[in-house]
């Protein structure tokens, strides 16, 4: 059980973070806190910073690294949380990004104040970055790889996204898709004078609305693959047969797919029947049920481990070959949601075992 004082120490953390606005785009001033709280606790050279990314330790010890990974942007406002104020209320920290993931930067921070690094089994280094509430090609990740390739030797990595502490390996990827459905407009008191793009895509939505998830499991986890239309766009005025009518679709598949294997997936299902552009596509991240630092994760935790239907990160580490699993404090149930909040003794928790392995990972 972990200690009330250390409980407490990481709510009042996770409530600092909170009371720092940094939605996406916005990440400056919380950057900046991390910045000067980090010349606290590390040597000069162990910062280093691109734009609004933060890379904390050493990269060159012939230990093998393990990096604890979190962002620092959240997504917008909700629109009712105008004028509310990040708080504590009982055993819950409620504020923007608790959840999703102020609360798991708060126990990095802590690990990072508490640990003597030099004496650990591992090395240890610390990820804090911007932009990944947006596109995938935006993200602050990529210009930090750019200017430290060394990120490379990154031997485990840990993205403290909400996970409900449960270990999540790999992810799903995601893939964004335009399909467009072209007719001939008309008067819509005389249809048969045109060809109405809505209604011929009434089959294609029918086959959508009827289609089943499809389970792939990897290493003993079970993916499911799912392909969603998510916005619709067609039509001039009430009275006109529309001519063009636009679906996006999202089709989120498994590890070891790769992206042109998905748009595959995608042609095969459309079959002629609409134009197709893919606007955008985020790759799946592979399951490192392997690596050993993440076997000795589950041994000496005793976590559960499940696997991620969703997209993280780590599918970027994958794509630069750096093994990477998701564990965080956060409920994933409060990620994006209004009055966002995160439960207090899962923080302690996750702290504890943390520092369970990274002390006896040798």
């Amino acid at each position: 059980m972990a200690s009330i004082d250390l409980a407490a120490r990481l709510a009042q953390l996770t409530l600092e973070l909170c009371r720092i606005s940094s939605p996406i785009t916005q990440e400056g001033p919380i950057a900046d806190h991390v910045e000067r709280w980090a010349h606290r606790h590390f040597t000069q050279d162990e910062v280093f910073r691109v734009g609004h990314t933060l890379l904390l330790g050493r990269l060159d010890d012939p230990r093998p690294t393990v990096a604890l990974i979190g962002h620092l942007d959240t997504v917008p406002a909700h629109p009712s949380d105008a004028g509310r104020e990040a708080r504590i209320e009982g055993e819950r920290v409620f504020g923007l990004g608790a959840s999703d993931m102020k609360g798991g930067l708060a126990v990095m921070m802590a690990l990072a104040e508490d640990l003597r690094r030099d004496s650990l089994p591992v090395n240890l280094a610390f990820l804090f970055y911007e932009r990944e509430e947006g596109a995938y090609a935006e993200s602050g990740l990529i210009p930090l790889f750019e200017k430290r390739p060394d990120l490379a030797k990154v031997r485990f990595g840990i993205a403290m996204e909400p996970t409900d502490s449960v270990v999540q390996v790999g992810c799903v990827g995601s893939m964004q898709v335009t399909v467009r459905f072209t007719g001939r407009s008309a008067h819509s008191a005389r249809p048969w004078q045109g060809e109405n793009a809505i209604h011929k895509a009434g089959a294609f939505l029918t086959e959508l609305q009827g289609r089943q998830r499809v389970e792939v499991n990897v290493a003993g986890f079970p993916f499911y693959e799912v392909i969603n239309a998510t916005l619709a766009k067609g039509g001039r005025a009430r009275n006109v047969i529309p001519e063009a009518f636009e679906l996006n679709l999202n089709y989120r598949f498994a590890p070891g797919k790769s992206i042109e294997q998905a748009k595959a997936d995608v042609l095969a299902l459309v079959a002629g029947r609409a134009e197709v552009e893919f606007t955008d596509a985020s790759p799946s991240g592979p399951v490192v049920a392997g690596n050993p630092l993440f076997q000795k994760l589950m041994a000496l935790t005793g976590l559960p481990a499940a696997s991620k239907q969703a997209w993280t990160d780590v599918a970027r580490f994958g794509e630069w070959g750096v093994d990477a699993i998701n564990f965080g404090p956060g409920e994933t149930a409060q990620a994006h949601q209004a009055n966002e909040s995160a439960p207090i003794p899962p923080l302690a928790d996750a702290y504890e075992k943390l520092a369970a392995f990274l002390k006896g990972a040798a």
